[in-house]
């Protein structure tokens, strides 16, 4: 019998130095502890500094947490060989009472753990998430482009939650697991030296599947994440387009679309079931054969009297606690692994690098004056995909300049590399003589204002949407620029004056009504290079007439870029410019081109008709 055993544990052990040998071959245990695990997990550990205190306190609480554990198996040892065995009391009828009151130092210790585990975790989430807000506003405008809101909110919000959350947690429960099995190892080892080694045999096979499903885990796990990010876009796109949706009776379509979210959601759930399902069975299929060898070479050890029935009691209270964290932390396995690359998410974009930002060489922008030159500025949103080709434009300080064309032309693209929303492809744009590149991009925005055809206002109140450039601005200038804007007598009609709240977007305002206040706010600014690009387009001929006025006021004294439609509005521009498939093909005063009798004269004559 005993070398049927001795054997049985040779080819055990045998077993388990091939399969540390071929961890080690295919360095999947470096990967996966290295890459997946330690590193996340430095990641974090900067953010904790500030909070280091508390927790150290979550991270030491664990170790009486998960150390009780083998308290509580160790005591069966002496009440079963005294007690029930032996037929005596003495010392042993304390041992209830020693399981309960180490059962709630256990209970009141990893309440305190949670609360602590937390409270840091919602800290360092917090920060994250603030880091990846500030990133958030600083990316390049064609990042924008490309992204849709459902990733945006799933990658610089949940993602954080999901690191932090799943990351600490995971850490926590990682640590209390730790010197839980590492004092329920100690046991079983005083207990049984035999058994122990089966026991920790089998750990070592209960962990194998979780390291042959993680590499299969990832592609799934990166679909999940953009999945719920384009079901989230559903719920945003429902809220923003609420109008359009009822205006075109679209809820069947928007519902087909939300369902086909979900259903794919649902479908890469099953398949990561699929993949990851069997590890939890495995595990308890290991942990089963375990305890059935340990108490079948068990009943031998007691019979042999190398074992008492109270170290077997003990022995097999250890190894249930052993084995039982090990089932839950493979039931849990998605979610390890979801919290893991989210990590790898957050950090990925926290250590980008937006494309147009400062350099160490970036000057300050003071006293500008306000004279622009465009030389021989190409510029593609796609590659090899030109849209403007070769555009030489000079504007003096002071000058209004006018750019019109048909649709699609480029007007937009030329205004919009003026603050570097994007970066010119070839050629330069300078602002009083300087390359606008070698700006300090906050010096440079700062001395643009812009009115768009559709003013972005937030949620709040008038009197915010007019100074959050200047929230300091002293009662008199503001009144000034109100009437300015042509925007007092509408305040003064209102109950509550600046301090209206006009709703989420302005959707309490008129159309005409938002352009004032953007007008206002670009009085505020006092910027000296003034964009307005199609800032009365959108309104009607009353509304245009009161927004134009406000709009010549703004003018004064400005260099001045306007985009227009309505070549009506642009008939006292210092100089027209006619942009046409991404080149100028006419510039002139209104009566020059007039004369000229070609492109701007046809387009003239057509909004006439």
């Amino acid at each position: 019998m005993t070398t049927v055993i001795t054997i049985i544990l040779a080819l055990a052990a045998i077993f388990c130095i091939c399969m540390l040998g071929w961890f080690k071959r295919k360095k999947l245990k470096e990967k996966l502890l290295s890459v997946y695990t330690f590193k996340n997990y430095a990641l974090i550990l900067p953010y904790a500094k500030p909070y280091w205190i508390r927790a150290l306190i979550a991270v030491l609480i664990t170790i009486p947490v998960g150390s009780m554990d083998a308290v509580i198996a160790w005591s069966l040892k002496p009440f079963m060989d005294v007690v029930l065995v032996e037929k005596q009391t003495g010392w042993t009828m304390y041992i209830p009472l020693m399981i309960v009151v180490f059962s709630v130092l256990q209970a009141l210790f990893t309440y305190l753990a949670n609360y602590m585990n937390t409270w840091v975790g919602n800290k360092i989430s917090l920060k994250i998430k603030e880091e990846l807000f500030d990133k958030l506003q600083h990316s390049d405008a064609a990042f924008f482009d490309s992204e849709s809101s459902g990733n945006i909110l799933f990658r610089y919000n949940t993602d954080a939650d999901i690191a932090c959350g799943g990351l600490l947690g995971n850490m926590r429960m990682f640590l209390t697991r730790f010197f839980s099995s590492l004092s329920l190892i100690v046991v079983l080892f005083y207990n049984s030296w035999q058994l122990a080694i089966v026991a920790v045999i089998v750990l070592f096979g209960a962990l194998m599947p979780m390291t042959m499903v993680r590499k299969r885990l990832n592609s799934i796990v990166s679909a999940d994440a953009n999945a719920i990010a384009s079901l989230l876009g559903n719920y945003n796109e429902a809220f923003g387009g609420n109008r359009i949706i009822t205006a075109y009776n679209l809820y069947d379509y928007c519902k087909k679309k939300f369902v086909t979210s979900v259903n794919n959601v649902f479908d890469l759930c099953m398949q990561m079931l699929k993949k990851t399902g069997i590890i939890a069975p495995m595990t308890h299929v290991f942990s089963a054969f375990g305890i059935a060898f340990v108490i079948w070479y068990g009943s031998y050890l007691i019979v042999d009297k190398q074992i008492t029935a109270g170290n077997f009691a003990s022995f097999i209270t250890s190894l249930v606690m052993l084995y039982n964290p090990l089932k839950s932390i493979a039931g849990n396995y998605n979610s390890v692994i979801f919290s893991l690359m989210a990590v790898e998410r957050v950090f990925g974009i926290l250590n980008s690098q937006p494309k147009i930002r400062d350099t160490e060489k970036s000057l300050p922008l003071k006293n500008c004056k306000g004279d622009i030159i465009y030389n021989d500025v190409y510029f593609e949103y796609l590659e090899d995909k030109p849209v403007l080709r070769g555009i030489n434009l000079k504007i003096n300080h002071g000058q209004t300049i006018a750019l019109v064309g048909n649709s699609g032309g480029g007007k937009t693209t030329v205004s919009s590399l003026l603050p570097r929303f994007y970066d010119v492809t070839k050629g330069s744009i300078s602002i009083d003589g300087t390359d606008i590149r070698n700006f300090k991009l906050y010096d440079l925005r700062e001395n643009i204002a812009f009115v768009f055809q559709d003013n972005f206002l937030f949620s709040g109140t008038i009197r915010e949407n007019i100074t959050f450039s200047n929230p300091n601005i002293d009662e008199k200038t503001l009144q000034k620029a109100l009437k300015s804007a042509c925007l007092d007598e509408f305040i003064s009609s209102l109950d509550k004056g600046l301090d209206t709240q006009i709703g989420e977007r302005g959707v309490l305002l008129s159309g005409g009504q938002k352009q004032r206040v953007a007008i206002a706010r670009a009085f505020i600014k006092n910027a000296p290079i003034l964009v307005l690009d199609e800032a009365t387009s959108a309104l009607d001929n009353k509304a245009e007439a009161v927004v134009q006025q406000a709009i010549d006021n703004l003018m004064k004294d400005r260099t001045v870029l306007v985009i227009a439609h309505r070549l009506s509005t642009v008939r006292n521009a210092d100089k027209i410019v006619v942009i046409n498939n991404g080149e100028i093909v006419e510039e002139g005063t209104h009566e020059e081109l007039l004369n000229l009798g070609k492109e701007y004269a046809a387009l003239y004559k057509t909004q006439l008709a």
